[in-house]
C-alpha cells in the first residue's frame, strides 16, 4: 500500500509539466531562431558577393566592361550558391555632383557625361554597379511562412582610371 501512495503523490509533477511546456513552446522558438540565423548568413553571403564583383570591376575600365569576370568574382565569393547566384552588372557614367542622377550609358557615354556635367567642380565619373540575388529555401517549412525567400545584394563603386 505504501508504494501505491508514493506513486499517487504529486511530487515532481511540476517538473514534468515545465519540461513538457518547454518542449512544446521552446522547440519551435529554437528552430525559428536557427532558421533566421541561416537566412541572415545567406543574406550576408549574397551581399558580400556583390561587393566582390564590384571590387573586381572597379579596378580598371577594362574590368568594368568584363561582365564574365565580375560574375565569376561574385560567384566565387558565394560558394554556397555558386552558379545559382544571379549577377547583374552595369557600367555607366554619372556627374560627380549628382551620382544618383542621370546615368550615361552606350557607346558615347563618356562624351555625353562630360558634356552634361557642367560646373567647375562637376566632372564625369565612371561607376560599376553589381546586383546579386539568390533564392533560399529553409530547411524547416512553417505553414504561415513562404516556402522560399529571395535575398539580394547591391554594390556600386567608382572605377579607377
Amino acid at each position: 500500500m505504501t508504494l501505491w501512495r508514493k506513486l499517487r503523490s504529486e511530487r515532481g509533477s511540476a517538473l514534468v509539466e515545465v519540461s513538457l511546456l518547454i518542449f512544446v513552446f521552446g522547440m519551435p522558438l529554437l528552430i525559428g531562431t536557427s532558421e533566421m540565423g541561416f537566412l541572415a548568413y545567406d543574406s550576408m553571403e549574397v551581399s558580400d558577393a556583390a561587393y566582390a564583383g564590384a571590387s573586381y570591376g572597379m579596378t580598371s575600365t577594362t574590368n568594368a566592361a568584363n561582365t564574365a569576370g565580375i560574375t565569376s568574382a561574385a560567384q566565387n565569393e558565394a560558394p554556397d550558391f555558386g552558379a545559382a547566384l544571379t549577377v547583374t552588372t552595369s557600367a555607366y557614367y554619372a556627374c560627380s555632383l549628382a551620382l544618383a542622377g542621370t546615368q550615361y550609358t552606350g557607346t558615347n557615354a563618356q562624351a555625353n557625361a562630360t558634356a552634361g556635367c557642367t560646373g567647375a567642380t562637376n566632372h564625369a565619373v565612371q561607376l560599376v554597379s553589381v546586383q546579386t540575388s539568390a533564392t533560399v529555401t529553409p530547411k524547416v517549412h512553417f505553414v504561415s511562412l513562404p516556402a522560399s525567400f529571395t535575398v539580394t545584394g547591391v554594390s556600386v563603386m567608382e572605377v579607377e582610371q
